[in-house]
């Protein structure tokens, strides 16, 4: 099997990892522009993975998917409330740490997407078609009310990950 939504998704993580590593060449001064670009990547990913490609799937395997999805939905809205802030440094090395674990898992092989790709296998061309057309998500300034970065810190939580925590890990990996 050659892979082309595993191939379709895959590499649209590199290319939002690409904005975001981007936003941060200079760590003293976030690159608004990339990180931007990143947010709209990102956001416009989750909606064709929660839009397309999961119902897909579930209609193909609803026992399957039942099982599988709430993972993803639940680090799909961590990742989300984590784009509601204003990006600091602290708040892109939590995001880089749960895109590489979420990314992983979704590539890993007999990952999300090996999956997806089987349970949906005859339908790949006319997905692919809905994806490519898939619309960018419209994003609101980011909110510097400290509301927003506690709600972020509690869809973190609720995906099991600990904000704080991941920044004493970054921090003790830099020293």
């Amino acid at each position: 099997m050659n892979k082309p939504l595993y191939h379709f998704f895959t590499n649209d993580h590199h290319r939002i990892e690409t904005f975001l590593n981007q936003a941060i060449l200079d760590p003293g001064n976030i690159n608004m522009h990339s990180y931007h670009q990143f947010r709209k990547g990102l956001l416009r990913h989750i909606k064709m993975e929660e839009k397309t490609l999961f119902p897909a799937a579930k209609k193909a395997n609803p026992d399957l998917m039942q099982k599988i999805i709430p993972r993803y939905r639940l680090e799909h809205g961590a990742l989300t409330a984590l784009m509601v802030p204003p990006p600091t440094l602290d708040l892109i090395k939590v995001i880089h740490y749960v895109l590489e674990k979420h990314d992983f898992a979704e590539e890993e092989p007999n990952g999300l997407y090996d999956v997806c790709e089987a349970l949906t296998e005859g339908q790949t061309a006319q997905l692919l078609s809905i994806l490519e057309k898939t619309e960018e998500v419209p994003a609101h300034p980011p909110n510097p009310a400290p509301i927003a970065i506690e709600s972020a810190k509690r869809a973190l939580e609720r995906a099991g990950y600990d904000f704080d925590e991941i920044i004493r890990l970054s921090n003790d990996e830099i020293s």
